[in-house]
């Protein structure tokens, strides 16, 4: 064991020692021990809980990836990091960077289809009055029945004749289908298609839009430096698990395999 990292194990720490350092309350602290994402504590004579650097590090690991990967996730991350459990591990973290993955390509595929939309030729409409169910299909390339489709599942919102009771899809609803089909191509669920459109509806105008797409862009970006910003402390926190700085669970899985960080520590 690397003796400074043994010192920091040893170190008695508080509650309120882990909760002053990040505003937290005490009993914030003692949830997040019944919840697993701090190791169990060993208890004093008296019963009181007895941290470690082990804990603080812990903790410090859990509230930096919160941001990023959120509160479910994070603490799965670190249940699976006091069982030495590092497939659960890498799998949960993986996880999370391919859904943020898949949402920049969404963002991306909508931005491109907004971009065709205006730089496109005005959609062809009737007189006054919009397309028709057989009008739009044929203009975006898909069955009747699709729009039928979609409509049931809450995406389009055509209003109806009154002379004919026909469907009609005014020029919104010929952009929402548009951004449907190509939403569609991509491989996204209805649900998922759903949500985006209603976020388009509540923007409203075009300047409006953009501002939503600016937005989102800049909200991915900042998801992206938070989940850089915990691996530095998931990593901190593994290197000091694997200079086997002492138990994380008592009792539990102590001469099982020890997650292999990049030990810092040794090469400084």
């Amino acid at each position: 064991m690397d003796p400074q990292n043994g010192a920091m194990a040893r170190r008695v720490l508080r509650p309120v020692d882990l909760a002053r350092e990040h505003g937290l309350s005490t009993q914030a602290v003692r949830n997040y021990e019944d919840e697993g994402i701090l190791p169990p504590a060993e208890r004093s004579g008296t019963g009181y809980r007895r941290y470690s650097a082990v804990h603080a590090h812990a903790l410090r690991a859990f509230l930096a990836l919160r941001p990023g990967h959120g509160h479910r996730t994070a603490a799965a991350i670190l249940r699976a990091a006091h069982r030495r459990d590092e497939e659960v591990l890498f799998r949960l973290l993986d996880q999370t960077h391919a859904d943020l993955l898949r949402e920049r390509d969404l963002l991306d595929e909508v931005t491109a289809a907004l971009d065709a939309l205006t730089a496109g030729p005005a959609p062809e409409e009737g007189p006054s009055t919009g397309l028709t169910v057989g009008a739009l299909a044929h203009q975006i390339g898909v069955r009747p029945a699709t729009l039928r489709k979609w409509e049931k599942a809450g995406i389009l919102s055509p209003r109806r004749d009154r002379a004919t009771g026909y469907r009609v899809y005014p020029p919104d609803a010929v952009r929402d289908a548009r951004i449907t089909r190509q939403l569609r191509r991509g491989g996204y669920r209805l649900s998922q298609v759903r949500d985006f459109v209603d976020r388009l509806r509540g923007a409203g105008d075009a300047a409006a839009l953009e501002d939503l797409l600016h937005e989102w862009r800049a909200r991915i970006g900042r998801q992206s430096r938070a989940m850089l910003a915990g691996g530095r402390r998931l990593g901190d926190y593994l290197d000091l698990l694997s200079s086997d700085a002492g138990p994380v669970r008592s009792g539990e899985e102590t001469d099982g395999p020890k997650i292999r960080g990049t030990d810092r520590a040794s090469r400084s």
